[in-house]
């Protein structure tokens, strides 16, 4: 059996490896609470460690951190994937066949603002599908609150603006 803190890295790498698409730190770090495996900050201390060694890659925004598995990762997991029970594997998947739609929907919408060089906000809109960019759309807005609101409303309203994109695009 390996060491509680070695497993727990583990059990990252396989969930990162389970799915086709990024999954959030809140994402991760509700699966082991949900399970009673650790606590919040031992798995921030096993994510911090994963991405210092390489074994997972970071993408930010300014409200969201995803994670996902790299090549070095996909490595080490297969070499020690017999370290993993098959107990837990299965909390795994039963977690993911619980959750994975909501999942998939809170890390393919994505919004994020940032000032500009012209005191103004640039507000970047996305929608991805398999991690493939469906919509990467950039406004520039004069506040911060219009910035806030973009980002806000864009996850309730990605399906109408897209539909309405591709219908007035493709006349």
């Amino acid at each position: 059996m390996a060491e509680p803190f070695t497993l727990y890295k583990l059990i990252v790498l396989y969930m990162l490896e389970k799915v086709d698409f990024p999954l959030s730190n809140t994402q991760i770090s509700d699966f082991f609470l949900e399970k009673e495996y650790t606590n919040y900050f031992t798995v921030q201390q096993v994510v911090h460690d994963l991405i210092e060694t390489d074994l997972i890659s970071t993408e930010s925004t300014h409200s969201n951190t995803q994670y996902s598995i790299t090549a070095a990762g996909k490595e080490t997991l297969q070499f020690f994937h017999d370290k993993i029970s098959p107990a837990i594997q299965n909390d795994i998947l039963h977690y993911f066949d619980k959750h994975k739609v909501e999942l998939k929907n809170e890390n393919s919408v994505l919004s994020d603002y940032y000032k500009t060089t012209n005191n103004e906000f640039a507000v970047r809109c996305r929608l991805k599908e398999h991690g493939n960019p469906m919509i990467d759309l950039t406004l520039t807005v004069h506040t911060k609150e219009q910035a806030e609101a973009i980002c806000a409303n864009w996850k309730d309203q990605t399906a109408e603006v897209y539909a309405y994109l591709m219908e007035l695009l493709l006349k």
